[in-house]
């Protein structure tokens, strides 16, 4: 008989199987028990240890003796022909098999207790970057739970804790000082301002915010600010265990806030790096003093939040204007005062030359600092819209190198794509956009339409749908009605019409939906009573043109550089082939980026001056 057949007519590989899954669960659950209990390292290195004597003492065991009725007895003092090893052998296949059992119970558990991979929110976009890393204490051992984004963090807004409770434009400036901070740090996964700020006043716990923000720790925290003093409580979280890994409460006068935060950045960095050992190393973080003037940095943060939620735009206008006035050298203030300049004709506020007022403030800004990438968005948004998408989209390729993980910049370049007819190219900056930033409605609404120009359907609804939560009373939404009506969805497109059209009772809203129901049929009548309510109501909404279309009344369809992203849809196949498409686009510069860039799809030039499309 060979070496190998007596080790297994004497069980001792069944033993040392046995024993070596048994060890295996042993030490996996002594390591949840530990790490919850904080125990030190030298612990678990020791049950180690004795385990793996263990191990070695069970074979010895197994070959020198044998289980008999008798007891347990020498092996050499045992007749073989009375040897019962193999009912012993028999007995041990169903320990092993209940240790076994017990194993993948243990893995489950582990895998429930850990980061969960998360797919991305929209059928057909490209996954998120999903590099499994091992993640480790600082300490010496290791946790063995396979996670996603490692290191990674979601900054949420810190309370207002002032005595006021009027302070919550300062304590969200401070969080997002952070959150812009650490950003800068290598191997550190940050997740957005936007999607971080929308869980502000949420009832939901730590871990459902990490596992939808992709991050496995959280930093929170509180503002109270009184006179010239301040108090800023930070605490970091494991959100996948809910334990509080770090926290800090910082005192100080409010003469220098960047200094404060410098130091807080600084602190969250240390933690994460030297007493948690999540980042290989700490770097240390230098915060540039963005402006001496204290008042004037109340404003820009003031300013600021109403810009980002865009609300009060005017009054955002005013604080910034008045934070450059005190401060004439503050960079940052200059570069959201053209931001705002940039966007604010888009919500119906007329009364100055915005686009003008918008490139004055991005070169001072760029003046001041050169490193800014907005501006140069900025710069681009205003010279599409006076018609050269060629100068427009080179200043947005330039924002975009200057600061790749600038969402807006890639929400602000996928809409021209769009509008140009490339949708392919959109769609990937819609989707970039929101890699950076899952929350961002604005790039969810915009890769809706996308997609339904594609004619993916399928996407395009569920993404409205994740939208529709916050609201839909934007007339950018009515570029979805149409596709509502010839899908059969006519309850659909008329919610939709009447949250953007408002609830005035004159307003022709049955003959809208039969001019998108029925194309083929003469709206003559239809259009008459369109034209009639705009004369008596005054008003001209920015959504007309896609009714005049619907209507073929394509003669009276004006140009609109933003907003007419809804000819490349498959219900406006009509005005495409009309003589009026190819005035349209000249106008608004496709042309001439077509000419030196090249067509987009069902586009060709015809002869020098002339183009079709399908």
């Amino acid at each position: 008989m060979s070496f190998f057949d007596e080790l297994k007519r004497r069980n001792v590989v069944r033993v040392g199987l046995a024993y070596g899954i048994a060890g295996w669960v042993l030490l996996q659950v002594a390591d949840l028990v530990l790490e919850n209990i904080e125990a030190p390292s030298w612990v678990i290195q020791a049950l180690m240890l004795f385990v793996l004597l263990g191990f070695i003492a069970s074979l010895v065991i197994a070959w020198a003796y044998e289980i008999t009725p008798e007891g347990i007895k020498k092996e050499s003092e045992i007749d073989r022909s009375q040897s019962i090893a193999g009912h012993t052998g028999k007995k041990l296949d169903r320990i092993i098999i209940g240790f076994l059992v017990l194993a993948v119970a243990v893995l489950l558990l582990e895998r429930s207790m850990s980061v969960p991979v998360i797919e991305p929110e929209e059928k057909g976009s490209e996954p998120f970057s999903q590099e499994a890393t091992v993640q480790t204490t600082g300490q010496g051992d290791e946790k063995r739970a396979l996670t996603p984004f490692l290191p990674s963090i979601a900054i949420l807004p810190f309370a207002d804790m002032s005595p006021e409770q009027d302070q919550g434009y300062f304590s969200d400036g401070i969080s997002e000082e952070l959150l812009n901070l650490l950003v800068r740090v290598d191997g550190l996964k940050v997740a957005s301002r936007t999607s971080s700020f929308t869980y502000k006043g949420s009832n939901q716990s730590l871990a459902e915010i990490a596992s939808e923000l992709k991050v496995d720790h959280v930093l929170e925290g509180s503002v109270r600010k009184a006179d010239n003093r301040i108090r800023i409580t930070a605490q970091l979280i494991d959100a996948r265990t809910d334990r509080h890994l770090w926290s800090e409460s910082f005192d100080r006068d409010l003469i220098d806030i960047f200094a404060i935060q410098d130091e807080i950045a600084n602190a969250i960095v240390t933690a994460l790096s030297t007493e948690l050992g999540i980042l290989q190393e700490a770097r240390n973080i230098s915060v540039a003093t963005a402006t001496d003037n204290l008042d004037a940095y109340e404003l820009y943060l003031k300013a600021r939040g109403l810009f980002i939620a865009r609300q009060q735009l005017e009054q955002s206008i005013a604080l910034y204007e008045r934070a450059v006035e005190l401060d004439p050298e503050f960079a940052r203030a200059w570069e959201g005062l053209a931001a705002v300049y940039a966007v604010v004709e888009s919500w119906q506020i007329t009364g100055r030359d915005w686009g003008k007022l918008a490139i004055q403030a991005a070169e001072r800004a760029l003046e001041l600092n050169p490193g800014l990438s907005t501006p140069w968005a900025v710069m681009g948004e205003v010279i599409k819209d006076n018609g050269d998408y060629i100068s427009g989209m080179d200043n947005k390729n330039r924002a975009i190198q200057l600061d790749t993980s600038n969402a807006t910049n890639y929400l602000w370049r996928g809409i021209d794509y769009s509008t140009l007819g490339f949708q392919t190219e959109a769609m990937a900056d819609f989707r970039r956009c929101l890699e950076i930033d899952p929350a961002y409605v604005n790039c969810k609404r915009h890769l809706a339409l996308s997609s339904m120009i594609v004619n993916d359907n399928e996407r395009a609804f569920s993404l409205i749908q994740q939208i529709a939560g916050v609201g839909l009373t934007h007339p950018f939404h009515m570029h979805y009605m149409q596709r509502f009506v010839s899908v059969g969805n006519r309850l659909a497109a008329s919610l939709l019409l009447f949250t953007v059209a408002g609830s005035d009772p004159t307003f022709p809203f049955t003959t809208v939906l039969d001019a998108m129901e029925f194309p083929e049929r003469d709206h003559t009548r239809g259009l008459e009573k369109l034209l009639n309510w705009r004369e008596k109501s005054g008003s001209t909404p920015a959504f007309f043109p896609i009714l005049m279309a619907a209507c073929n009344a394509y003669h009276l369809v004006e140009p609109d550089a933003y907003q007419n992203r809804w000819v490349w849809l498959k219900e406006n196949a009509g005005f495409r082939v009309s003589e009026y498409f190819a005035p349209m686009m000249t106008t608004i510069g496709a042309l001439a980026y077509w000419r030196e860039k090249g067509f987009p799809p069902g586009c060709r030039p015809v002869g020098e001056e002339d183009f079709e499309c399908d």
